[in-house]
């Protein structure tokens, strides 16, 4: 095969690629508007480390802080990521990146540093009830009230400052530890609102961040494609539950891709902002990691 076919062999195998994966962006395919969606809704992101929003989350924020959707999200990270001694640059890089991803301002990222309750430790976990004491402290003042004196909250319907709260799945994407005890946490938190609260709806829908196969997880934009259309299939079969995000109705998943613009500001979050974690192995997970292209969140029955 000569040079100038080969050329033109790779050049097409591109397009190809760019064409399909555009096709399964759920922000500007022609499908995107039959996929749920979230609207005027305040919304927490629970993360352990300074950089999990881009890593991770880049395509559930870039999607859900888009103006037209009027949703507010927050981010609240429980720890400042001072393993390596980098706490204070790590905290002022996260609210860089956040900015980057389309947070409103600066002062909805609300970064924790407490390492006796929550260290940045590839071997500690961190206990449910300090998870849910902090989300109850943030968000649900007279739950931490009634914690604090010990007094029962069962006296009309449950209150919080949110809506939704956004966090890791049970295995954590990478196992990490720290992102596993944020799902326990959430949980925890959820049923410390629903305490005494029979026959009341929870005010907090909690969705998770599904984990994936090793394999999956590695291959970037060709997952978006197969991810479409698994999420299409369950729209059309399933009816994804009860509603497209309309109103007060909340679906049952949320599937976010993103196109290859956002995947462009995905990676400069990372970058640009978290100076301070661009070793050489992270540079491998911004190009090829599923996780900077597709989010896939379950909603958690509790």
């Amino acid at each position: 095969m000569s040079s100038s076919a080969e050329l033109f062999t790779i050049g097409l195998a591109i397009s190809a690629i760019i064409i399909f994966w555009g096709l399964s962006s759920t922000s500007s395919s022609p499908f995107a508007r039959s996929f749920p969606r979230l609207y005027n809704k305040r919304i927490c992101l629970l993360i352990a480390h300074p950089d999990d929003e881009a890593m991770f989350f880049s395509p559930t924020v870039l999607s859900l802080t888009r103006p037209e959707l009027g949703n507010h999200l927050k981010i609240l990270c429980l720890s400042n990521g001072d393993a390596d001694g980098l706490g204070s640059v790590r905290a002022k890089e996260l609210q860089k990146s956040a900015k980057k991803l389309g947070l409103r301002s600066e002062s909805d990222v609300f970064v924790v540093d407490d390492p006796s309750r929550f260290p940045d430790s590839m071997t500690a976990n961190w206990t449910e009830s300090d998870v849910s004491n902090m989300l109850a402290y943030a968000f649900a003042p007279e739950l931490a009230s009634a914690t604090l004196k010990k007094k029962s909250t069962k006296d009309g319907p449950p209150v919080s400052t949110i809506d939704v709260l956004l966090t890791f799945d049970k295995h954590g994407i990478s196992n990490h530890p720290n992102h596993r005890s944020l799902y326990h946490g959430a949980v925890h938190f959820l049923r410390s609102l629903m305490r005494d609260k029979a026959g009341y709806t929870c005010p907090v829908s909690l969705y998770t961040l599904s984990t994936t196969t090793i394999f999956r997880k590695y291959i970037g934009i060709f997952d978006a494609p197969l991810t479409m259309l698994r999420g299409a299939l369950h729209t059309l079969f399933l009816g994804s539950g009860k509603g497209k995000g309309k109103k007060d109705e909340l679906p049952d998943q949320l599937l976010f891709i993103n196109s290859v613009s956002e995947y462009l500001t995905a990676q400069s979050a990372m970058v640009n902002a978290h100076k301070s974690q661009m070793v050489w192995f992270r540079y491998g997970w911004i190009t090829i990691g599923r996780y900077m292209v597709v989010n896939d969140l379950r909603r958690q029955w509790v």
